[in-house]
């Protein structure tokens, strides 16, 4: 591991905005220049440089937790008809064999069956956001899975079993979106809609941690929460679950919020 091995870095909840929205023109034209700010300013308020990231991306699914294992993994553009340009964008960060074998590993350990996969490429969740974040891409990345099942206490547990790469100066980012239903976006009486689902987000998030992940296990009571993340469709959520379950007794605090396409969107760090 890096100098920096032994600095406790702090879990975060980020949103990816809408396919390569950062990268292309948007009517309105400044519709995510804030959260492209936020994204850019995250690295300066580490604690240190990362050693290594792990990404939980809300793009990638598979029966079992799944980690990238490859020396170079490519670029996955699982994103549809935008710009020809949005195709060619590059992020040639590395990836960590051996860090990947250490996840699935502590996975395994907590009775969550894990595969990795050196095949699996890099999808849009992850190079999106880290094409603000960590501009220079010189800092090796394992993407994890989310589980198919879209269990959410599964996926608290599997943040659990990461958090000691917390103490290894491993940064965990969850890539997602605080509201993602797709009719909602731009459709102005989503608006209400989710701020009080935010409202409850930012409650929950800022509860001590045992009341936390309790909560957060039974997201689906919050107000407006299939409104917000229709049935079958909450893997936008679920990277929180993650960030979440490795933060342990970590405070929660919202870092950042905005209204994007009618809706309010949220970023989440536990320290």
């Amino acid at each position: 591991m890096s100098a920096q091995s032994n600095t406790r870095m702090p879990t975060l909840f980020v949103p990816h905005g809408a396919g390569p929205c950062f990268f292309m023109d948007w009517n309105p034209p400044d519709a995510w220049n804030a959260m492209a700010d936020f994204l850019r300013n995250v690295a300066r308020t580490l604690p240190a440089r990362p050693s290594a990231i792990v990404v939980v991306s809300a793009h990638w699914l598979e029966p079992a937790f799944s980690v990238t294992s490859g020396l170079q993994p490519e670029l996955f553009y699982d994103y549809y008809g935008f710009p020809p340009h949005t195709y060619e964008l590059r992020y040639p960060a590395p990836g960590e064999p051996q860090l990947a074998a250490r996840i699935a590993d502590l996975l395994g350990q907590a009775r969550l069956p894990a595969q990795q996969d050196a095949a699996r490429g890099f999808d849009h969740g992850m190079f999106i956001p880290l094409k603000l974040m960590f501009p220079d891409a010189d800092i090796p990345v394992v993407q994890l899975s989310l589980r198919h099942d879209l269990d959410p206490q599964a996926h608290l547990e599997a943040g659990r079993a990461l958090a000691a790469l917390r103490d290894e100066g491993v940064l965990i980012v969850g890539s997602g979106m605080s509201f993602h239903n797709m009719r909602g976006y731009g459709d102005p009486r989503f608006g209400p809609i989710s701020d009080q689902f935010d409202r409850w987000l930012v409650h929950t998030v800022e509860s001590p941690a045992a009341q936390r992940e309790h909560v957060l296990a039974a997201w689906e009571q919050a107000p407006s929460a299939r409104l917000c993340h229709p049935p079958r469709a909450e893997e936008h959520l679920l990277p929180l679950m993650v960030v979440a379950g490795a933060a342990g007794e970590a405070a929660g605090q919202r870092i950042f919020a905005d209204r994007v396409m009618e809706t309010t969107l949220s970023a989440f760090r536990f320290d």
